[in-house]
């Protein structure tokens, strides 16, 4: 090997303990057994190998259960890299045995790193903004879910109490007027009880513009059903408590999302991609957690051959040429970013975490 290391550790990360594998140049193993997943311990074992020389450590999880182990890494002054849990699978076949447990794995992940050293990825060092985009973005993506099924349910409800009035407001379920007529009239008997003067004022001092026309939209639902559906009592109960739910929801999506560009206003990129047309803070916020800074990628070809989108070329002989679209094409989300399946592809450029410190 070239690389400059002369310790490998290959750690197979767990929630309590991991399970630690450390070999030198020429595979002979300087280390193997349970490591707690605590800082003492961590640094312990660290200073220890890296007696022997520049220490890489490579864990096959780089965040959540893996994160204590890569912070104290690099605070210990050691590069850290990581094995993609695909490409681990593909190169535990190679070994003898079928076994799946916590040493095989990790020594797979040291053996590799010793001699595949291609297939690491690199854990971004510097990259403490993009952690704390990470959590965020998750908690918005939880707060997405919880506010789609919170409306999902009020629409439900209304669906079977008075689907009239649901047409009028389903589709408008979550704007302000509506969750606030919601929240202070309740069901359909509630809103029939409030009269047009209190809706009209509860419509437009949250929608000058529309507060009029869903007024009259709700009160012409009204109109069309005559007949008390059993459960109406109990959704008129029930419907102020969703409304209020899915207005703390969202209002806690424009606290995050204001955090989020707060992050991404120091960040370099940021100014870049929402300058592009249909690429707001969130969809910003995403790509930027699958590209990091971008300095992987060579080209712009190469972020798009990295994306899946660009062609490939196939040819065999004389029977079969040309470029055809990626066989494995990754999927795109519904706001058009990199999906984070994204990175079990190859990095370019990913040889340069290689090189020991000098």
């Amino acid at each position: 090997m070239t690389s400059g290391y002369q310790v490998f550790l290959g750690l197979d990360v767990g929630k309590g303990e991991h399970h630690a594998v450390g070999l030198d140049p020429a595979g002979k193993r300087l280390h193997d057994g349970p490591l707690p997943n605590s800082e003492p311990k961590l640094r312990a074992l660290f200073d220890k190998l890296a007696a022997h020389g520049p220490l890489l450590v490579v864990v096959d999880q780089p965040a959540t259960i893996g994160a204590l182990p890569v912070a104290v890494a690099r605070a210990a002054g050691h590069r850290v890299a990581y094995l993609p849990g695909l490409a681990m699978r593909r190169i535990a076949d190679l070994y003898p045995g079928r076994a799946k447990t916590d040493a095989r794995d990790a020594f797979v992940i040291a053996d590799a790193a010793r001699s595949l050293p291609h297939t690491l990825r690199p854990v971004d060092v510097g990259d403490d903004a993009l952690a704390e985009l990470d959590v965020l973005v998750g908690f918005d993506d939880d707060l997405a879910g919880e506010a789609t099924r919170i409306a999902n349910r009020i629409r439900g409800l209304l669906t079977g109490v008075h689907p009239a009035l649901e047409r009028a407001i389903g589709p408008k379920i979550s704007h302000p007027a509506v969750l606030e007529i919601l929240s202070r009239c309740g069901g359909p008997t509630g809103i029939r009880a409030a009269g047009r003067r209190k809706l009209t004022t509860i419509a437009t001092a949250h929608a000058p513009r529309m507060g009029d026309k869903l007024v009259a939209a709700i009160l012409a639902a009204l109109e069309e059903q005559t007949v008390v559906v059993p459960g109406t009592t109990a959704a008129n109960t029930v419907l102020p408590r969703l409304a209020d739910s899915l207005k703390t929801v969202l209002l806690q999506r424009k606290q995050v999302a204001a955090e989020v560009e707060g992050i991404l206003d120091a960040h370099p990129l940021a100014g870049v991609l929402t300058s592009m047309p249909g690429i707001g803070v969130r969809t910003a916020a995403r790509i930027l957690l699958e590209i990091g800074d971008a300095t992987g990628f060579k080209t712009s070809g190469h972020l798009a051959a990295y994306a899946g989108i660009a062609p490939v070329t196939r040819s065999s002989g004389s029977s079969i040429k040309g470029e055809h679209p990626a066989p494995h094409r990754q999927p795109q989300t519904q706001t058009g970013v990199l999906p984070r399946s994204v990175r079990r592809l190859v990095r370019p450029n990913q040889q340069s975490l290689l090189p020991a410190k000098t």
